[in-house]
């Protein structure tokens, strides 16, 4: 069968189970756009390339499989360039398929043309430039092999023109061929057995836990781990849901805005079990003094990742579905021969720390209203049954702290890259992918200000999910530091609340419109957003506009350092600089 390269593509993409792309046509990808009209994928008009880009991301978060999005040459690829780095640091399968100008005038700057491969080849797991439409159908599927297999992260698939008209005999499925690809293989079993046995020995373990055990559905092994070895659990903020708050062991984030229990547990560990995370700097703090009492076990699905900011004792390469079963498996029989080890009085310490240091905030029932208490109203109205994503600063932490995660995939946010306007086109894809689900959206206003166009495509479509705006007037984060850093010299960080009107943009765009402004009426508020279930709600809260985000551990600092924060006395602060637990 004779078959144009658009029509092929669109072939491939069916014969591959896509089910919806989100995109934005234009010149050079316009041969594509006939051939899907009468495909059956749905495809999503957003209003931005980079809102594509994070609809697929949040498509991808939320169901675990591939998110799609179809962009045009020039300004349309680089539009989307913000969304593959995004991607690429969080570990976010996606396949980006971008127009390019036809062959011939590839190097001439003609209209809207851009070196695109070049451009996003650092920010991608990885690009091809396709010239012939017989490569399409096998450069579709390498793509989305690469996406999901090994360490997942965005790949782009770059279309010129002519190749899109052009008609060649079609065929599937395509021989793949990718002789410099490489998957870890199994874990390596002794790795495994010593991993085991130093758990086993140890009397202060912590499983430090990051977002690689949420992309391979590892969180009933991580459960199984965490019970046979009775060790205290950490959760990155990669993977808020990987292990129910809920649970005795969990003690919350660690890192620059973690709890303080995560943090001093393991600053005091004699064992970290690094499981899927990377050792961020956000994590770590001042990397020298991090754990630096405690012996390395690092278990990762990628190579590059072991060693790169601590080198560890035991290092196991190999997909966590693999390794974590064993593991436990491994533990299991040593605790079969030789009973269990006594964690009690560690788990008590970490457990006397919860208590002691919790996270505070005070909200006055006259006073301004605080962001954490929207936070844990909300978690409590719904249970914790929603999947709740963030754009990037104070709203972000917040939501992070005190929403209490207890699932995976129920949490949705810009780690790596710190993407200030991820969350309104990322809760879009999300609600997309999962059409059944509550889908909230939380955001600051200088988030939400950067994507807010998303609004339109969302009402069109009738999704219901709800953004919630925590509306302080400021670059809230930035405003935090330079209050800290700098002597409260503030630095074009004033945004004002009243513009502009979000009620009356929300109802501009087809929404419901809602404001709040005291704690009082936050109940009444949300119940009322929960309710409408047809079109986008937008809620204005109006936030205290000087509420900072702690615990803190000021950049380049020791997690030692950890400030509680002005809710706490002098005598709390010292006493935590102690890591006593108070009475």
């Amino acid at each position: 069968m004779q078959v144009t390269g658009a029509q092929a593509l669109v072939r491939s993409l069916e014969s591959l189970g896509v089910d919806v792309v989100f995109g934005l046509p234009g010149g050079a990808i316009l041969p594509a756009y006939d051939p899907l009209r009468s495909s059956t994928i749905q495809h999503i008009l957003v209003r931005h390339e980079q809102g594509a880009g994070h609809a697929a991301e949040g498509y991808a978060w939320a169901t675990g499989r591939v998110g799609v999005c179809i962009v045009t040459s020039g300004p349309g690829a680089t539009n989307l360039v913000t969304a593959l780095a995004d991607a690429y640091m969080d570990s976010v399968p996606m396949v980006a398929i971008t127009g390019q100008v036809s062959t011939a005038m590839i190097g001439t700057d003609a209209f809207q043309e851009s070196d695109t491969t070049g451009i996003t080849a650092p920010v991608t797991k990885h690009n091809e430039l396709v010239t012939s439409p017989e490569r399409i159908p096998a450069a579709i599927a390498e793509a989305f092999h690469i996406a999901t297999t090994g360490r997942p992260g965005p790949v782009l698939v770059d279309l010129p023109k002519d190749v899109l008209q052009a008609e060649f005999t079609w065929s599937w499925p395509p021989v793949l061929d990718l002789p410099g690809y490489r998957i870890p293989g199994e874990p390596d079993q002794e790795m495994i057995a010593e991993a085991a046995r130093m758990l086993h020995r140890a009397s202060r373990p912590v499983l430090y836990v990051g977002g690689g055990v949420i992309k391979s559905g590892s969180h009933e092994a991580l459960m199984e781990l965490a019970e046979i070895t009775q060790a205290p659990v950490t959760t990155t903020l990669m993977a808020r849901g990987a292990f129910p708050d809920t649970h005795p062991l969990a003690l919350g984030m660690p890192g620059m805005h973690g709890t303080f229990a995560a943090v001093a547990a393991l600053q005091e560990a004699d064992l970290v079990v690094a499981l899927g995370a990377r050792f961020d700097d956000r994590v770590t703090g001042r990397l020298a003094d991090f754990a630096s009492k405690a012996k390395v076990v690092h278990a990762d699905i990628d190579p590059a990742e072991i060693g790169k900011n601590r080198s560890p004792d035991v290092a196991i390469v190999g997909d966590l579905a693999a390794t974590l079963p064993r593991l436990t498996e491994a533990v299991r029989d040593l605790v079969a021969d030789a009973g269990p080890t006594d964690t009690a009085a560690w788990v008590e310490q970490t457990a006397g720390w919860k208590r002691s240091y919790p996270l505070r905030y005070t909200q006055a029932s006259d006073g301004p209203l605080k962001p954490q208490h929207v936070v844990e109203r909300l978690s409590a109205l719904t249970g914790g049954d929603a999947i709740i994503v963030a754009g990037v600063g104070q709203h972000q932490m917040h939501v992070a702290q005190h929403f209490a995660f207890t699932k995976p995939r129920s949490w949705i946010n810009s780690g790596g890259l710190g993407t200030m306007g991820f969350a309104v086109p990322a809760a879009m894809g999300a609600q997309v992918g999962r059409p059944n689900d509550l889908v909230v959206a939380i955001d600051g206003d200088g988030c939400f200000q950067m994507t807010a166009q998303e609004l339109a495509t969302c009402a069109l479509l009738g999704l219901p999910v709800k953004f919630l705006i925590f509306n302080n007037g400021f670059l809230g984060m930035v405003r935090q530091w330079q209050e800290l850093f700098y002597e409260e010299r503030y630095s074009e960080v004033h945004l004002g609340t009243e513009i502009p009107d979000y009620v009356k943009l929300a109802e501009a765009y087809g929404c419901v419109g809602l404001r709040c402004e005291q704690a009082s009426d936050v109940d009444a508020v949300l119940e009322k957003a929960l309710a409408v279930t047809d079109v986008p709600t937008v809620v204005d809260f109006r936030t205290h506009d000087a509420e900072g985000v702690f615990p803190m551990v000021p950049a380049g600092h020791a997690n030692d350092d950890i400030v509680l924060g002005p809710e706490f006395t002098a005598a709390e602060q010292q006493a935590a600089a102690r890591k006593e637990v108070i009475a």
